[in-house]
């Protein structure tokens, strides 16, 4: 390897390319783009497992199949569900209504935290990483040295402290590719095998690549990896790419990333080599979801299809970039490309489900990973709510949450009470009649009792829901929500029955409510589990700005570790 470079830098320096190309940056991009690249095949076809020829003699008593589709950084704002869309609402979401529609909309949905991968745990497995210990966003070699490198001088410029990289902790602590979910953790996938259910995954996993911890040893029975994180070949003639040039993470992107997927299944073979996928990444996932579809309409399954988009990089189609208008900025363009293809996704599963005769006892669900990000410089995406991915403000944690179940969830049902990612399995479980883990200790309760009109309310102890990233600590309890940053020695207090979006901090005003907030968190992580690795930078987050807003006397932040 350290061979191909050199002679990649000896190449470019004899072209006679000028000296002062080769900055520091320059050079550190340059090894990006060389290191841990996959070698990646031709496209292939997917041989999925194939179910049963004839249906179930009597399917009145079948119990249903379940479709999980989960996008990556949604923003509340993005779908039209809410009154939102993207550019000023000129971009609706046509069939991620009809889904939320036909059935029941939970208007206070979170997500398990803001940042991807712990999130995803928690809607597995229906714990805290106080009990698992998954605690941060694995992050590939060199991405935290890369991108807290390009945050310098944006940060000093904006009057925020630097992004603090760890090398030690980085560099000698644990692989990438062993920062796993631990294989003793029950996942939703392996609750509903034990119910003879056939279950998939398709798209992002994040939760681990070595083998103990890849979706098919956490219960699924097949697995078609988004093996890195390109939409299209960057240089295709069909893709339309905005990069973002104010944003370190997306150069790190654009440097890294590949157009790659992988096929895997439970007791098969070793994991079949990286293979371009057959088009656009949203499509293809599609795609692939109705051939399981096919396969499995004569059996329970269970799908869960984790879309990437609308994750950076912002690549869309060209037909998709035409359909939305003329949009300003490009980059808002691009994205509402990319929510256009998401929400045709969920279009075609319906469709689908329809024309199979499916629909009426198969659940769906969708939902969000967690909020909208603001390193992609578009301020509206979780509007009217302070925050972004990577803070736990409301805008970085409130996400749709849609159960479409026609045979059993009524439609138009709509439901205030507060839930959240560790309330999907136990919900799935009780729709499957499916044994909770033996031993396990869950965190989160079935919504199927809201959904159905059975109940009202979720008894949770202290009525508290909990969000963490190291020592970035929040609870909600009933309307009141207590954020505590221990690096920073700030605390928020907000009554969310008054002030839904975070605007007026309560901690001086209402201290009897701050103590009782803060001994939650305090009894919450008394015997937390330690995280699996630690953290490896330290990253300020303007709550109210993104990166092209100019900066302000008076801006907030919060200190993200990951």
């Amino acid at each position: 390897m350290l061979k191909r470079v050199l002679v990649g830098i000896t190449v470019l320096l004899l072209a006679g390319a000028s000296l002062a190309w080769f900055n520091r940056q320059s050079i550190i991009l340059y090894l990006a783009t060389t290191r841990g690249k996959l070698d990646v095949a031709k496209t292939h076809s997917v041989e999925w497992m194939k179910g049963p020829d004839t249906p179930p003699p009597d399917r009145s008593n079948a119990p249903p199949n379940i479709i999980f589709i989960l996008a990556d950084d949604l923003g509340i704002n993005d779908i039209s569900t809410f009154g939102g869309g993207v550019a000023d609402s000129r971009v609706p979401t046509p069939n991620i209504d009809r889904l939320a529609a036909g059935g029941a909309i939970f208007t206070t949905a979170y997500s398990g935290t803001a940042t991807c991968a712990p999130s995803r745990a928690m809607l597995l497995t229906g714990r805290y990483p106080t009990r698992t210990g998954f605690e941060f966003t694995p992050t590939p070699p060199g991405m935290g040295r890369i991108v807290s490198m390009f945050a310098k001088d944006p940060l000093k410029a904006a009057g925020l402290p630097p992004m603090t990289w760890n090398k030690e902790a980085d560099e000698g602590g644990v692989q990438y590719k062993d920062m796993g979910l631990p294989p003793s953790e029950v996942t939703i996938a392996e609750v509903l095998k034990s119910a003879r259910y056939h279950t998939v995954h398709i798209g992002k996993w994040h939760l681990g690549r070595a083998p103990q911890f890849r979706a098919v040893s956490q219960g699924f029975d097949e697995s078609l990896l988004l093996a890195s994180g390109l939409y299209l070949p960057e240089g295709d003639p069909d893709a339309v790419n905005a990069k973002l040039d104010f944003d370190p993470i997306d150069k790190f992107l654009w440097a890294r990333m590949q157009y790659a997927a992988d096929y895997d299944r439970a007791g098969g073979p070793a994991v079949d080599e990286p293979f371009a996928p057959a088009g656009y990444v949203t499509d293809y996932y599609t795609d692939e979801a109705l051939k399981v579809i096919d396969e499995n309409r004569n059996r329970p399954f269970f799908l869960y299809l984790a879309h990437w988009g609308v994750h950076s990089p912002l690549q869309a189609t060209r037909e998709d970039y035409e359909a939305v208008g003329d949009i300003q900025p490009d980059r808002e363009r691009v994205y509402a490309a990319m929510i256009h293809a998401l929400d045709r996704s969920v279009g075609r599963i319906l469709d689908k489900l329809e024309e199979d005769g499916l629909s009426d006892n198969t659940i769906i669900v969708f939902s969000s990973d967690n909020g909208g990000a603001g390193y992609i410089g578009l301020p509206e995406v979780n509007a009217p709510y302070r925050g972004w991915k990577i803070t736990l403000f409301e805008g970085g944690i409130r996400v749709p949450m849609f159960i479409k179940w026609p045979r059993r969830i009524a439609p138009g049902t709509v439901i205030e009470t507060p839930v959240a990612h560790i309330d999907v399995l136990p919900t799935l479980a009780e729709a499957a009649g499916a044994a909770l883990p033996e031993g396990v200790e869950l965190d989160g309760h079935s919504m199927l009792p809201l959904a159905t009109g059975a109940s009202n309310l979720i008894d949770r102890p202290g009525d508290a829901i909990f969000w963490s990233s190291g020592y970035y600590k929040v609870v909600r309890s009933g309307n009141w929500k207590l954020q505590v940053n221990e690096r920073q020695g700030k605390k928020w207090l907000f009554d969310l029955a008054t002030d839904p979006t975070e605007e007026t901090n309560l901690v001086d005003a209402q201290p009897d409510k701050l103590a009782q907030l803060q001994a939650l968190i305090d009894a919450h992580w008394l015997n937390a589990r330690a995280p699996l690795y630690p953290y490896t930078t330290e990253s300020p987050i303007r709550i109210d700005k993104t990166p092209v807003d100019p900066p302000g006397l008076d801006d907030e932040y919060v200190i993200w570790p990951n």
